[in-house]
């Protein structure tokens, strides 16, 4: 039986916190953008399909507001998202189907999406009360203007793991995956195991050497006593990208090895330096 909203379900998760303080409305608003602009980054490399929509302030306050969603059916909030002006925003601001910002009413889309991230713009609601204040000219103090920004770390991981997993398996971003490689060497007393004794090892160092990338991000299962089958089910349930099966075609004078891209559903059958190619052309480390 699978729970209501999976795992995320847990409302409790890890948050990277950062506040800004700046001397003026405009180089607020400019260190506001270039910090969301960071974010845009950290999404891009996810390589998630995200969508930054304007938020309501709450009982935060603040002058503006954004969201980061991942678009997810799971999703307990509804982004409202303007085909006509490309305007996105959190339904919560619209407060009806219809766009703010152009007043278009048919050419819209409303989906569900999952919040990972916020950002506010604060002006001087904390810092006032609080007697935030710098000395500026003539040696008068001044206000400071406050921005506040969240990443919901570990709701990430979990929302990354909704959005993209099967029923079945685990599928990981690349950037997130706990290792890119596993290589599945034969059962212990096969036939296959005699003729490539050392290969297993051997290839997981080639890989490592060629792909800097994959150093301390390859897994060599040793679990010996269990079959090829068996252990090509963990590895798919534990969100492998890459899952490399050593057997008879791994011996001779030109080895070929059996690559399995869960993301892509391929099975391929390369050469060491195939791999290597492939690897580095497929996947965003």
């Amino acid at each position: 039986m699978k729970p209501r909203f999976g795992l995320m379900r847990g409302r409790e998760f890890v948050m990277k916190d950062m506040y800004s303080f700046d001397t003026d409305e405009t180089s607020a608003k400019d260190t506001y953008n270039e910090i969301c602009a960071s974010y845009d980054r950290i999404f891009d490399k996810l390589d998630m399909e995200y969508v930054k929509v304007l938020g309501d302030t709450g009982d935060i306050g603040g002058t503006l507001s954004h969201e980061y969603q991942f678009k997810a059916p799971i999703g307990e909030d509804c982004i409202l998202s303007c085909n006509s002006c490309t305007f996105s925003a959190n339904l919560e601001v619209c407060h009806e189907r219809k766009c703010p910002k152009c007043g278009e009413e048919n050419n819209v889309l409303v989906q569900n999406g999952i919040e990972v991230g916020h950002t506010f713009l604060l002006g001087d609601k904390y810092s006032k009360p609080l007697k935030a204040f710098y000395l500026g000219k003539n040696s008068k103090p001044q206000v400071l203007h406050m921005g506040s920004y969240g990443l919901g770390l570990s709701r990430i991981l979990a929302a990354c793991v909704e959005v993209l997993s099967t029923d079945t398996d685990i599928v990981w971003p690349d950037v997130l995956v706990p290792y890119s490689v596993v290589i599945l060497p034969p059962k212990a007393g096969s036939k296959e195991e005699q003729v490539t004794k050392d290969v297993p090892e051997n290839l997981y160092n080639y890989l490592e050497d060629s792909v800097p990338s994959l150093r301390d991000n390859i897994v060599l299962d040793d679990r010996l006593s269990l079959t090829i089958g068996r252990r090509y089910l963990d590895a798919k349930r534990t969100g492998y990208r890459y899952i490399i099966v050593i057997n008879e075609k791994s011996s001779g004078d030109k080895p070929l090895y059996e690559l399995n891209d869960t993301k892509e559903t391929d099975r391929l059958y390369l050469s060491q330096e195939e791999l290597v190619d492939y690897i580095r052309q497929n996947t965003k480390f």
